[in-house]
């Protein structure tokens, strides 16, 4: 039963900080970078191996310690899939899955409207259109609004796992095999998440990770693809190269390779200093999920069982989710902008410069499709508008970008805000955010 006393709280709380009034906490939240905060000697000592045998490049050197090789089969171990290939980003795992999967000029590629940039960038270097989904309550792709979307061009689904947990998966799966495409999942905010035990990225054909300073687990820069297909597998290894495959002792293979896996090369190699860190964080990830995932479901629960007026992102399966992200819906938008602007006003900031945990959607920038101006005004890298103004691609003639295009995610976007769950809340943080949030409640709601 909901005993939720907005005068009993504002009595004890007394008034919103943002007011003039006490806030909750002075020290702002830790920093919410996930794998970050567990660095320590481990992750040192690796580095260091790496660097006192001079072999910082995965395919060959003075003495290589294969932190790469390690890193690809133990995460082939940890999402139980037959493949793994380390890159040198996220950004460049997208574009390596999508020319793997022959993307190219006249396909599109189906995308939602909640996602990062770098879906669109790469499906724009390969000449191909992107074809806006809407999302639905899961703040991931909508199954239903897919099914309407697709046409005789589309060719690859990119389901994007977005803000630490997934949506409605297998119903994508399910249009997807019946309507023949392909799907790419872009797990770069979800490493480690899991639907009934699967883990995201192993649903669909490809899967691609991210292991850049913001994500569940980092080595600074850094990404992995995984599929169960070795063809995929052989053409992701020469595009994220040089367009080739490597002997046993590093070298490229050049014209004794299978003429199927000569391709072009993106020089997306991940190197062993980078699989120094990755390698030590995979290792830790599984703590740093459980971390993130018990803070964000006490401080939520916590929440439903006394403001009703706060809504929350439907998620699939809570055991499964990372819980890097908490994402909270108001009435309005002028309710969640000021609503989030009391929480940051009570301590709900950040310890460090660049830390911003908590932000209403309005703010959340490239997430949205509509931000997006290179995407909204059709820019091209060439002064011949390509890949719009390829013939090719004409049927996305009348394509539209802008605000208006996903009516769902438009009001999701307008209503939602997002605080960021740092890996390393004490029970004190916890208590200090839920406190923040019943006291602005109190005033606001």
């Amino acid at each position: 039963m909901n005993n939720f006393n907005p005068q009993r709280i504002r009595k004890i709380e007394g008034t919103l900080a943002i007011d003039g009034g006490n806030p909750v906490r002075t020290k702002g939240l830790p920093p919410e970078w996930p794998g970050l905060n567990w660095f320590g000697k481990e992750e040192e000592n690796s580095l260091m191996g790496v660097l006192k045998k001079r072999s910082p490049f995965r395919f060959y050197g003075p003495d290589v310690l294969g932190t790469c090789d390690t890193l690809e089969n133990e995460f082939a171990i940890f999402t139980r899939s037959q493949y793994a290939l380390a890159v040198n980003s996220g950004s460049i795992a997208l574009y390596t899955c999508l020319a793997s999967l022959e993307v190219g000029p006249g396909d599109e590629v189906l995308v939602p409207g909640y996602l990062w940039t770098s879906c669109f960038n790469a499906i724009i270097k390969l000449g191909a259109i992107p074809r806006l989904i809407d999302i639905d309550k899961s703040f991931c792709m909508s199954p239903e609004d897919l099914e309407k979307k697709i046409t005789s061009h589309s060719k690859v689904i990119l389901y994007v796992h977005m803000s630490g947990s997934s949506g409605n998966i297998r119903k994508i799966i399910d249009v997807a095999h019946r309507h023949k495409l392909k799907i790419l999942e872009d797990c770069a905010q979800a490493t480690g998440a899991q639907i009934d035990g699967k883990r995201v990225g192993t649903f669909g054909d490809m899967g691609i990770f991210s292991f850049q300073i913001n994500k569940n687990m980092t080595s600074g820069e850094g990404g992995i693809i995984v599929t169960d297909s070795k063809h995929l597998y052989n053409r992701a290894f020469a595009i994220h190269d040089l367009g080739y495959a490597r002997d046993d002792k590093g070298r490229l293979m050049d014209t004794s390779c299978d003429e199927k896996y000569q391709l072009w090369g993106s020089g997306g190699r991940m190197s062993e200093l980078s699989g120094a860190l990755a390698l030590v964080q995979l290792r830790k990830l599984d703590k740093i999920l459980n971390s993130m995932r018990d803070s964000k479901w006490k401080i939520r629960k916590a929440i439903e069982e006394k403001i009703p007026r706060i809504e929350f992102r439907d998620v699939i399966d809570p055991e499964g989710d990372s819980g890097s992200f908490l994402i909270t819906l108001y009435p309005s938008m002028d309710i969640a902008a000021k609503f989030t602007e009391a929480l940051r006003a009570e301590g709900l900031n950040g310890e460090e410069k660049q830390s911003a945990p908590c932000l209403s959607m309005q703010q959340w920038g490239l997430h949205w499709y509509y931000n997006n101006l290179s995407l909204t005004n059709k820019r091209s890298l060439t002064p011949y508008g390509a890949p719009w103004s390829l013939e090719a691609n004409s049927f996305a003639k009348e394509y539209s970008y802008s605000k208006g295009t996903l009516p769902v995610a438009d009001d999701l976007s307008e209503r939602g805000a997002l605080l960021s769950i740092p890996s390393n809340l004490n029970n004190s943080d916890i208590e200090d955010i839920v406190r923040a949030f019943y006291k602005v409640a109190a005033w606001v709601l």
